[in-house]
Order: C-alpha cells, then sequence, then structure tokens
C-alpha cells in the first residue's frame, strides 16, 4: 500500500500529513533535505518540507523499488518501476525563428550593398568579359524579338491574302461557267489565283516554322540562359556583401570580442565566394553552349526562310516546293549537314 512504500523514502517518525515532498531534480549536490511541518492550509503553515535528492538518492530509491511521481498540483504519489527521464524536444517555432532571422539578415545585407552601389559609395566585383557577354546576350534577345513579332506580323498577312486570292479563285471559276463569252478570261484568272493561294500555304508554312524555331531558341533556350544570369548575379552580389563586412571587420580591432566575429565572417565569406564561383562558371558553360546552338539554329533557319521567300515571289513553285521539303527533311534528321539548295548554288 501507499504507506509501507512511502517509507522508503520518507525519515521514521514523518506522516504523510506531516511532510509536503518537491522534485528539484537529481543535479543537487545536497543528499536529500527533509523539512517537516503540516502542510499548507493546515491551521499552522510553516515553510513547505522539501526533499532535493541527489543523484545518489535516486539510485537508493531506485534500488528500493520506489518511483517519485510529483503531479503538477504537488501533492506526491508512489508507483513501483523505474525512474524514467525524458529528453527534452526541440521547438520548431524556435527553428522556424532562426530561418526568418538568418533570411532577414541575409537580405538586409544584400540590399545595403545593392543601395552603396547605387550610391557610388561600395565595390563590386566584375568580370569584365562574361559582363560584356551578358550584354550582348539580352541585346541580340531584344533583336530577335523584334524579327519574331515583324515574321508574325508577315504570317497575319500572308494567311489574309493566301484567304483572299482563294476567294477570288472561286468567283473566276464561277464566273467563266456562267460567262460563256468571258469563259477562257474568267478561267486563267480563276487558275492563277488558285495556284498563287497554294503557293502561299506553302510559304506560310515556312515562315511558320521559321516562328516556332525563333520562339524556342528566343523564349526558352535564351531565357533559361537569363535565368542563369539573374542567378549569377545574386551570388555575385551576396559574395560582395560579405567581402565588405569582412574588410571591415579587419580594418577595426582585434581583441577577444572582434576575433570570433571576423572568424565567423570569414567563414560566412569563403561559403559565399564558392557559390559566386560555381555560378560563374555556369554562366560561362551556358553561354557558350548557347552560342554554338544559336549560330547553327539561325544559319538553317535563315538560309531556309530566304530560299522559300525567293522562290514563292520568283512564282517557281517547283523550287518552293522542294525548299519546304528541304526543311522539313532537315528538321526530322537531327544531325545531317546536307547543304541547302542555296548553299549548292
Amino acid at each position: 500500500n501507499i504507506s509501507k512504500d512511502l517509507k522508503c523514502s520518507l525519515p521514521v517518525g514523518l506522516g504523510l500529513s506531516e511532510t509536503k515532498i518537491t522534485s528539484h531534480g537529481f543535479d543537487s549536490t545536497k543528499e536529500g533535505v527533509v523539512e517537516a511541518g503540516p502542510f499548507p492550509g493546515s491551521p499552522a503553515s510553516p515553510k513547505s518540507s522539501v526533499i532535493s535528492p541527489s543523484s545518489a538518492a535516486a539510485s537508493r530509491l531506485a534500488g528500493q523499488g520506489c518511483d517519485l511521481i510529483i503531479p503538477t498540483g504537488g501533492r506526491a504519489q508512489q508507483k513501483s518501476g523505474p525512474v524514467v527521464l525524458a529528453d527534452e524536444v526541440k521547438n520548431p517555432a524556435m527553428e522556424k525563428l532562426e530561418l526568418v532571422r538568418k533570411w532577414s539578415l541575409n537580405t538586409y545585407k544584400c540590399t545595403r550593398q545593392i543601395i552603396s552601389e547605387k550610391l557610388g559609395r561600395g565595390s563590386r566585383t566584375v568580370d569584365l568579359e562574361l559582363e560584356a557577354q551578358i550584354d550582348i546576350l539580352r541585346d541580340n534577345k531584344k533583336k530577335y524579338e523584334n524579327i519574331l513579332k515583324l515574321a508574325q506580323t508577315l504570317s497575319t498577312q500572308l494567311f489574309q491574302m493566301v484567304h483572299t486570292q482563294r476567294q477570288l479563285g472561286d468567283a473566276f471559276a464561277d464566273l467563266s461557267l456562267k460567262s460563256l463569252e468571258l469563259h477562257e478570261e474568267f478561267g486563267y484568272n480563276a487558275d492563277t489565283q488558285k495556284l498563287l493561294a497554294k503557293n502561299g500555304e506553302t510559304l506560310l508554312g515556312a515562315i511558320n516554322f521559321f516562328i516556332a524555331s525563333v520562339n524556342t531558341l528566343v523564349n526558352k533556350t535564351i531565357e533559361d540562359t537569363l535565368l542563369t544570369v539573374k542567378q549569377y548575379e545574386s551570388a555575385r552580389i551576396e559574395y560582395d556583401a560579405y567581402r565588405t563586412d569582412l574588410e571591415e571587420l579587419n580594418l577595426g580591432p582585434r581583441d577577444a570580442n572582434t576575433l570570433p566575429k571576423i572568424e565567423q565572417s570569414q567563414q560566412l565569406f569563403q561559403v559565399h565566394k564558392e557559390k559566386y564561383d560555381k555560378m560563374r562558371n555556369d554562366v560561362s558553360i551556358k553561354l557558350k553552349f548557347l552560342e554554338e546552338n544559336k549560330v547553327k539554329v539561325l544559319h538553317n533557319q535563315l538560309v531556309l526562310f530566304h530560299n522559300a521567300i525567293a522562290a514563292y515571289f520568283a512564282g517557281n513553285q517547283k523550287q518552293l516546293e522542294q525548299t519546304l521539303k528541304q526543311f522539313h527533311i532537315k528538321l526530322k534528321t537531327p544531325g545531317a549537314d546536307a547543304p541547302s539548295w542555296l548553299e549548292e548554288q
């Protein structure tokens, strides 16, 4: 029963009504200090009784088959079994707060670096060769977008013209059947308009394919490279921000308080320097592959576009069909470097 179990831990001569037990943990150096007295709420309430068990006292209690359980109300209970101590659980809210703190600090440093650069007070790291290539790429993208817009306008106008020629050919053909005295004249014009409409449809297919290829180059390939450029520029700003911090700390005094800050700043600077070097290398590689891909794609597209336009306005239906055929063959068999019609002449 409870009275028997409490004898394991309470001194002889103390009753349950005369003692209050409060656990302060097992890290105390005192060997089980007991203060006797009535419980709070009794007629006389002197200082509360306290037992501060040490690790040795806890071992003896465990050896005697006793277990201290301290409920929230402060009343002591007994339960047989071993003593179980719970480990501390990490607080997710504190971890999130730490992440927000680091993000805020990094954002502040980068914002300060950007403002100081715009005001002409801060220094920035510049790779002249890489920056020149990036400027050329951005300028070319604008020019390619203009060509793309004009080609789309040409396609829309050509489609309308082909539609009108087809309708005109049908009207001439109808009049050819109903006007016997002008049967041949209307018939010639009907055939001409239908032929022009057919050739226009062939040219329209070539122009639309040209538009699709240039659109892929501009809005996917080049845009993907520019996205890497943006990441590189962000890494450059972070690198310069932490470089500036390290330089400012190195210019200040060196004592017990500043040395740990300098060491931490040096580590952060090294991390962002490695990130900056990696992004710079990635941009250089992407620019190289983009240039090779751009030259190959635009060379084929421009030559075939020229051939189709020249054949259409020369009225050479056979050459126009041959150009379109070559165009599709090059598309279906990538890697084949067969010369185009213009290169063969």
